[in-house]
């Protein structure tokens, strides 16, 4: 029996003020099991001796290596536009950028 041709489904994506608003973090920890990763995004404020993480997300493996591919294109695509992104640091900025984990 031959498959029908699978029809479009339209998605429409809300969100509200404060999600809209955004998070800004400078901090990413990964971690993860046989059926979820778990991503913490942290904002760590200059000399400061804690942080404090604005949102976890969970997601299966699969979406967890669609979002890598998303991001890896994003990045492609702004160094394509902007130039490269430098990852090293200087003396100044070490105090300041704080690495994903």
């Amino acid at each position: 029996m031959a498959k029908s041709p699978q029809q479009e489904v339209k998605l429409e994506i809300q969100m509200d003020d404060q999600v809209a608003c955004g998070q800004y973090i400078n901090m990413a920890v990964v971690n993860h099991n046989d059926s979820e990763f778990v991503i913490d995004c942290i904002y760590v404020q200059p000399q400061a001796p804690k942080a404090r993480v604005q949102a976890r997300l969970v997601t299966s493996p699969r979406h967890a290596k669609r979002l890598l591919a998303a991001l890896q294109n994003n990045v492609e695509n702004y160094e394509k536009k902007f130039g490269q992104i430098d990852l090293m640091v200087s003396d100044e900025q070490a105090a300041v950028d704080v690495p994903m984990h």
